[in-house]
């Protein structure tokens, strides 16, 4: 970071007696706990974590220093309590890739392409013209799970992706959520989730080099990923 982006000492300070209040305020929660599952030790428990994490980041740019505090991460939900008995449910999926080879994502965009114009070129639309116009094709073309099972067919790299099932009472009315598709989920009305990402490889990476060629190793992969599709205890 450079000196002119890294914070004051007085907003170091000011994130440190944030903690402080923070850590105030979820004792308070706590000792005044109503069940197990109490709403408010839930909100100051989060409150406590984003402000250890906000000085955490402010400590390190400032001083080059880091605190003894693990931050929990995000993949935690609050007990489910949603209906017993949904009628309905919402399956919320994102899936994350990088481009790794743009020629071939591309040439099969073309393929494509040409498939569905009379003269056979496909040349001059999107899929030649940029790579949001191929992923646009592609995608428009394949439905997303075929795209991850040949996701290296079409020069892209898988990255992290989740799965949310939530729960509802009623199915929502037409068109209703489109525009901000993941905007309302609560997330006491997820049933399961489901998580793919490196963070959780066993194997470092220079151990998984040394296994064989590049089939061999993807196959490992795909494998490991699987092993980490665990649903949450909703218990």
């Amino acid at each position: 970071m450079s000196d002119a982006a890294q914070p004051t000492a007085a907003e170091v300070r000011a994130a440190a007696e944030a903690v402080k209040t923070a850590l105030d305020r979820h004792l308070a929660a706590v000792e005044r706990r109503s069940g197990e599952d109490d709403p408010a030790v839930y909100e100051a428990f989060n409150q406590l974590a984003a402000a250890a994490e906000a000085y955490d980041e402010l400590l390190y740019d400032r001083y080059d220093e880091v605190t003894p505090f693990e931050i929990p991460g995000d993949d935690s939900l609050p007990p489910y309590t949603g209906p017993e008995e949904p009628n309905a449910i919402s399956v919320l999926i994102r899936r994350d890739y990088a481009v790794a080879e743009p020629q071939r994502l591309l040439s099969q965009a073309q393929r494509v392409e040409a498939a569905d114009v009379e003269t056979g070129t496909g040349i001059g639309q999107g899929a030649t013209g940029s790579l949001h116009g191929a992923l646009g094709i592609l995608f428009g073309e394949y439905e997303p799970d075929e795209i991850a099972s040949r996701h290296k067919e079409f020069g892209l790299e898988e990255g992290d992706s989740t799965l949310w099932v939530t729960a509802s009472e009623e199915p929502a009315d037409p068109g209703e959520w489109l525009e901000a598709p993941f905007e309302h989920v609560d997330p006491q009305h997820v049933v399961c989730r489901f998580d793919v990402s490196a963070v959780f490889d066993d194997e470092p990476d220079d151990e998984d080099d040394d296994l064989g060629g590049d089939d061999g190793l993807d196959e490992d992969e795909d494998l490991d990923e699987d092993d980490d599709l665990e649903p949450l205890d909703r218990a």
